[in-house]
């Protein structure tokens, strides 16, 4: 079974910025001098200073390479395009739409091909795009409301009617979840994650939970995710997959993470939830 591909709820947009604004803000966010983004766009300083306060129009190259420079996501090169008074370049489409059907095969086929493993498909907020047959059974319990659509798997996975009750290492693995977040919203400046973080922060560990803060580099190897179910205590551990040289804003925000066994007991028990009867 794969969870609809369904679009999730967009913010109401912000009231437009000058470019200049725009720039200025991903300048400062990047950590950048101003000597610094014109050497690495190849302009004259005085010529970044004039396009910041308004005093000078960029042309779209210089938009599209001012935000080349900046590392800034394709979504927000759409609005500093537009703030600079051009058409935007990159299209966002729903992942069921029929310009996307071979990234969605390609997303399909690597959700359907990790069973008996859990996979999911995630938008940059971290809502479930899709999910393979083994997801299923790692959420009973949880509240109904945190599965209706759409389903914020963050939000779901730390909420205290969530799954949380059910991670065995919860203060670890949540404090990895945090230290994803803080550095996807330092790679995109995005507002609504950095509410998410502040949400998630805010909710209460139970009672007799480790709150070990990891800091620098994890334990071990990679960060084990422990989960308590009816059939014991299931080990996983995860990767996320992105598209490469994506130029749709979709296919650029979305993340595969497959989780896979890190103990026999685990790869046993899902084979066996998902053999054929």
């Amino acid at each position: 079974m794969t969870a609809s591909l369904h679009p999730t709820a967009r913010p109401h947009p912000s009231t437009p910025l000058p470019f200049g604004e725009h720039l200025r803000h991903w300048r400062q966010h990047r950590r950048l001098s101003q000597l610094d983004l014109a050497s690495e766009a190849d302009i004259s300083t005085r010529h970044l200073s004039f396009v910041e306060t308004g005093r000078a129009v960029p042309s779209r190259e210089m938009v599209l390479r001012l935000s080349e420079r900046l590392a800034i996501p394709l979504r927000e090169r759409n609005t500093l395009l537009v703030a600079a008074g051009y058409a935007p370049m990159y299209r966002e489409r729903p992942l069921d739409d029929p310009a996307l059907a071979s990234a969605r095969q390609a997303v399909e086929l690597i959700l359907k091909g990790h069973e008996p493993f859990p996979a999911l498909a995630l938008d940059r907020h971290w809502n479930l795009l899709a999910a393979n047959a083994a997801l299923p059974h790692l959420l009973a319990g949880a509240d109904p409301e945190l599965l209706q659509a759409p389903i914020n798997v963050l939000r779901l996975s730390l909420h205290p009617r969530g799954l949380a009750s059910k991670i065995v290492n919860l203060a670890q693995w949540r404090n990895h979840l945090f230290e994803r977040l803080r550095q996807q919203i330092a790679a995109t400046a995005d507002p609504v994650l950095a509410e998410l973080l502040a949400e998630l922060q805010a909710y209460p560990l139970p009672e007799g939970a480790d709150d070990t803060h990891l800091e620098g580099e994890h334990l071990g190897v990679v960060m084990p995710f422990q989960f308590r179910t009816a059939y014991g205590v299931l080990s996983f551990i995860s990767t996320v997959t992105i598209f490469g040289t994506p130029v749709d804003v979709t296919l650029q925000e979305l993340m595969l993470e497959t989780f896979f066994p890190a103990d026999a007991l685990t790869g046993e028990v899902l084979r066996k939830l998902l053999s054929p009867a």
